[in-house]
């Protein structure tokens, strides 16, 4: 393993990260709207905006805002929020936990309709089954999620009466109600991961089935289960592990809808709220939250690479 090689990951990833926060910010600053009006009400005096902006540092200049947050966020300060006024990191962890077992759930699920859905197609390309298949891959990108959400509230949720239609338990709370509340949501953004791996995973295989060393492979009389498996899929797994890794980011990132739909109290649901209300200390922590769990998954992903092939050099 080429240590200097994950180093110069880890630095790139940090710059991401700054990058990420700095651009946000400033969207934030352009965007219109006063934030300290937002907190007061529309009926405030112009004194008590202004009072409220010099408080918090809102008639600052912009990197001299950005430089005093990032100054503090490293120090573990997200700052307060401006409309409850509590501090905002606790606010990120107590979230942090829903979001990542509504995301894990959601990729579990995706796998577990992905893999078997792919090789078998890879396995009987032009077959009913892979027609199916492709069939099923085009419906899941192009349903909008935030419909697939309301769809499956309505038919589960109120018509059937089988599933809570939103909100949330903790798993060490009570595991059975966790894992009612979960189902919906999760195959929400499952169903729609699915598709996306579904495609890709049929084309990894295919690429590695028609490769000289797969017909080797049987010609010398092994189980096409065996072929399958230690041959194919194995050599293949490089480029699922590619799609499987931004799937993770894009769950991480775009559970938003899905969050919302569900009353699901994430980090998706609270940064939507925090654009709403034009509250930048909630909104700025939980993007940095997002963006260092994007960064680290993708680095993850680098590194399987290696356990995958160990004939892989890091440069």
């Amino acid at each position: 393993m080429n240590y200097q090689y994950i180093v110069q990951r880890l630095l790139l990833a940090l710059v991401v990260v700054l990058g990420v926060t700095f651009v946000v910010f400033m969207i934030m600053q352009i965007v219109p709207g006063d934030p300290a009006r937002v907190v007061l009400g529309p009926y405030a005096n112009d004194e008590s905006v202004r009072g409220l902006r010099d408080r918090l540092g809102l008639d600052r200049p912009f990197l001299e805002q950005y430089v005093s947050w990032l100054g503090s966020a490293l120090q573990g300060d997200f700052g307060q929020s401006l409309l409850n006024g509590q501090e905002v990191a606790p606010q990120l962890w107590g979230r942090i936990g829903p979001s990542f077992e509504l995301a894990m759930v959601s990729l579990a699920i995706g796998l577990a309709i992905a893999f078997p859905i792919g090789i078998i197609s890879a396995l009987k390309p032009g077959s009913a089954i892979d027609i199916v298949a492709t069939m099923f891959s085009q419906i899941g990108v192009s349903v909008p999620t935030f419909w697939m959400g309301i769809l499956l509230v309505i038919i589960f949720s109120l018509n059937l009466n089988l599933l809570p239609p939103s909100g949330y338990t903790p798993i060490a709370e009570d595991p059975g109600d966790w894992l009612a509340h979960i189902i919906l949501p999760a195959f929400t953004a499952g169903f729609v991961s699915a598709s996306i791996q579904t495609r890709f995973i049929r084309s990894a295989m295919l690429d590695v089935l028609n490769a000289n060393y797969i017909q080797t492979a049987r010609a010398k009389g092994l189980a096409e289960r065996t072929v399958v498996v230690r041959h194919a899929l194995r050599n293949a797994l490089i480029n699922i592990v590619t799609i499987i890794g931004l799937q993770i980011t894009a769950l991480f990132s775009g559970i938003v809808i899905v969050e919302v739909v569900f009353s699901w109290p994430g980090l998706g649901r609270l940064a939507f709220n925090a654009v709403e209300e034009r509250d930048y200390p909630l909104l700025q922590g939980a993007v940095l939250v997002v963006a260092v769990m994007v960064t680290l998954v993708n680095l993850l992903v680098d590194l399987l690479y290696f356990l995958l092939d160990p004939r892989i050099e890091y440069v």
